[in-house]
């Protein structure tokens, strides 16, 4: 579900997950609130890598998608910001028909 008050201390519009009811109306979000303060923080640093890889798609720039893996927490954990460089490089020379906006001339 779109987050529009559902998770307190998480940003308004990002997907969360909560329970639902669902019945002849449709399905129908319960509030969860606020998350505990280390659980909403750690799951915040997915949702700023999803957020600029979402603005990358939008806007067509490219260093949007850098960014965005260079802050995701496990390749910063695992590579260098050489080797991420690369291995975004890679990707979008490997996924290239999928993403035109990012093609090179």
């Amino acid at each position: 579900m779109l987050n529009q008050g559902l998770i307190d201390n998480l940003p308004e519009g990002c997907c969360v997950e909560v329970p639902c009811l669902i019945d002849k109306n449709g399905i129908q979000p319960i509030k969860a609130g606020p998350l505990p303060p280390h659980l909403a923080a750690m799951i915040r640093t997915n949702v700023n890598v999803q957020e600029l890889t979402v603005r990358a798609a939008l806007t067509g720039n490219k260093d949007y998608v850098y960014h965005a893996a260079m802050l995701d927490p496990h390749t910063g954990a695992e590579l260098s910001l050489e080797e991420i460089w690369s291995l975004v490089d890679e990707m979008l020379e490997a996924h290239g028909g999928w993403i035109p906006q990012f093609r090179e001339g």
